[in-house]
């Protein structure tokens, strides 16, 4: 399983949006989960969203609630990350990863893609 990560980082003023894409290629997803993670600087890398390949589910760490989407093109193979009323809290390199468990756990991810930089200024 590979993930292409497309460009979709960038700066933004605090309250814009961005949105993130992942494009992975591999045999077969079912049954295996989409999550984007997050690393601020000079933090632990943290959970974002999930998303369920084969039931669409939906899971988001609760400082994102309200504010940042997942969504998936099974089409394409291809995982969104749809981030609105970014503050400048949200600064982080961001990674979309890919696992055949449950588990948020880093350790418990089975592919990652390579990270995209996202910077919200105030």
């Amino acid at each position: 399983l590979r993930f292409s990560c497309r460009r979709g980082g960038g700066l933004v003023q605090a309250g814009g949006s961005l949105r993130l894409s992942c494009a992975a290629s591999g045999p077969t997803f079912s049954g295996w989960q989409m999550v984007w993670f997050r690393q601020a600087p000079g933090k632990e890398r943290e959970f974002v969203s999930k998303i369920f390949y084969t039931t669409g589910r939906l899971y988001c760490a609760d400082s994102v609630k309200g504010r940042f989407t997942m969504s998936q093109n099974k089409e394409s193979s291809t995982v969104y990350l749809q981030m609105n009323s970014l503050k400048p809290e949200d600064t982080a390199v961001y990674y979309c990863a890919a696992a055949a468990s449950t588990s948020v756990q880093l350790r418990d991810m089975d592919y990652w893609g390579k990270g995209t930089l996202v910077t919200v200024s105030s």
